[in-house]
Formats: C-alpha cells, structure tokens, sequence
C-alpha cells in the first residue's frame, strides 16, 4: 500500500469539471415529490435489548416508492428529549443488523437512528430488513448494486437509496424524543456518500441540518473513481462497461445525477470529512473534490474541516475519525 493519488497540495486545490445535468434540480424534485405521495407512517415501536442503560426502539417508514424502510433508534434509557440526534448511514453491503452493535452515540447522551439499506446487509444479518424490489430496477447488471438500473437514472439503485435518507430525516424530525434544529448526518464509505447526498437534498424538502459528517465518502467524483482504482465496489461499474461497451456514456451520464459532487455542492450544514491518503476504494483525490465543492452552490458557504490520514487506505482514521466527530458533534449540538 503507498500513496498513489495526487499529493496533498494538488488535493487541496482539486477542482475538477464533473459533469451536471441540465435538469439536476428538476430530477430531484419531482423524484422527492413522488415519494411525498407515500404515506411515511413512521413508527418507533420500543423492543428490550437487555442494555437496560439505553432505550431502543425498531424503526419503520415508507421510503422512495413505499417500501418499509427499517432502522433502529437509540437513546439513553428513560430520555425525555428533545435529544439533539445523529443519523447513521451504512457502508456499503451493511444493514441495521442487530440493536445493540452501535451505541457509542447514544452513550454520549444523544438520540442515534441507523437506516438500513435497502437490499443490502449481507455482512450485517439481524432481524427484519429493508428489501429492494423495485421493478424498475433494469434486466441486468453486474453482481451488486452499483449497475442496477444504470441506463436510466429513474431507476438507479442510489435514487431509490438516496430517496430513502431524505424520508428517515422527516421520519426522525418528527419524533418527540429528538430536537429538529439539531440533526446531523454521518456515515462511513457508503454511509459516507449518503451522507452527503441527504445533506445535499435536505434543502429541497425543507429539512435544515445541524451537520454532515461524511468519513472516507464513496459515491463521489465516478469518473475520476473508475479511472485510477479497480476496487469494488467502483469496479462494479468498469466490468459492467466492459462488457456494454455502447453505455458508457449513457451510464456516466446517469451517474452524474446521484454524484457526491453534484449533490454535495448544494448542501447548507457544516461538514466534517474525512480521508486516507492510500484509499484505494475510495480516492483521496475523488472525497477531495466533493470538499472542495462542498456548499457552494449557495450564497452562504457552510463551515467546513477534512481531517487527513496520511498512511491509511479506506479504513481511514478509524478510532480516531470517531473521536474527532464525537468532539465535534458536540460543539455542534451545544452550539
């Protein structure tokens, strides 16, 4: 493993033209629109866990096209809120799994919800899931997510996953235990991107985020991704291509509507990322230029950090990465 990316001073300037749809802004209203049609009937049902420290409660809504999304939520035991919350995006074949595996959040006296991800989990196991049955899904892809429906943005996978972090955050704003003025976002590699993609979407549907915390983020910058790396899961995409030589560009230009570039640029909260200078899943180069975008779309440009590991791959700052949002999600939430 060595660094095998543009060096740090080339990253901390790295700008680079990432194509945008024309009708970027119109694709994700009407798609968030759409999903407003669905009923969210979100529920918080409170299940024993045998962590008598913490109340935990299993989490059900109606995500993009009604499907039950599941989740978990997690406060400390007999909270009276409002809580400030942190919502917890999973990494990439992750799923809720089972209640007690992530408490670290609530053990800081805040309200945490981890979203499940729909079709995914299989590192993961627990109890009930989120499935993915969507029909639009497409005839074929490569084995995972990546490809699925790839020809035609209306039926990429990620509008689905996307979709479904935006109704977790109206699902959670709603509920008496938590505070809506202080709600952050936060999620590792896929958690990461997606984390990032409800910080970019929250503005269309009114929701005002406290802070996005996005660790060694995928789903950022694809072409650059699939040009110096052949890891899964990007390396979904190149054998995909390979094989459909005549999709490329119809696939690079459905990808540019679910990039962390795009989406990232319209974000309004304060933002701590991170990165590790020998990822070789996710580029340092490819979370660069989602941070140096970040929020500028607006008028208003958020706070924003990158912490930067520089001998690790996508394990990244680990422990370390945690301290350091834990700090910071707290000055946030006192703030």
């Amino acid at each position: 493993m060595a660094m095998f990316d543009l060096g740090l001073d080339e990253l901390q300037t790295y700008r680079p033209t990432v194509a945008e749809p024309e009708d970027f802004d119109q694709f994700w209203t009407s798609t968030l629109s759409e999903a407003a049609q669905f009923d969210l009937d979100p529920s918080f049902v409170k299940i024993e866990t045998g962590t008598p420290v913490f109340d935990t409660y299993d989490v059900t809504f109606s995500g993009f096209g009604g499907t039950r999304v599941k989740g978990w939520m997690t406060t400390p035991a007999d909270a009276a809120g409002p809580l400030p919350t942190v919502v917890e995006f999973l990494g990439y074949s992750g799923g809720r799994g089972l209640p007690f595996s992530r408490q670290l959040f609530a053990a800081a006296g805040w309200a945490h919800v981890i979203m499940d991800t729909r079709g995914q989990g299989w590192n993961s196991g627990g109890y009930e899931s989120t499935p993915d049955l969507a029909p639009e899904a497409g005839h074929h892809h490569t084995p995972g997510f990546m490809t699925a429906g790839l020809t035609d943005p209306r039926a990429y996978y990620y509008r689905r996953l996307f979709t479904d972090t935006v109704r977790c955050l109206e699902a959670v704003r709603n509920n008496p235990l938590t505070d809506p003025t202080r709600i952050a976002v936060t999620g590792g590699s896929q958690g990461g991107g997606l984390s990032i993609a409800a910080a970019g979407l929250a503005p269309y549907a009114g929701i005002d985020l406290a802070g996005c915390a996005p660790d060694v983020p995928f789903l950022c910058h694809f072409e650059r991704a699939l040009q110096i790396t052949d890891r899964d899961p990007y390396h979904e995409i190149t054998r995909y291509l390979a094989g459909w030589r005549d999709q490329v560009p119809t696939a690079y230009r459905t990808l540019s509507y679910f990039d962390g570039v795009n989406l990232g640029k319209r974000a309004k909260a304060p933002a701590l990322f991170s990165v590790g200078l020998m990822d070789q899943t996710c580029p340092p180069s490819t979370v660069y230029a989602a941070y140096n975008f970040y929020g500028e779309a607006g008028d208003d440009h958020p706070d924003k950090a990158i912490n930067v590991y520089s001998h690790n791959d996508h394990e990244g700052g680990a422990d370390y990465q945690t301290a350091q949002r834990l700090d910071w999600f707290g000055k946030l939430f006192a703030a």
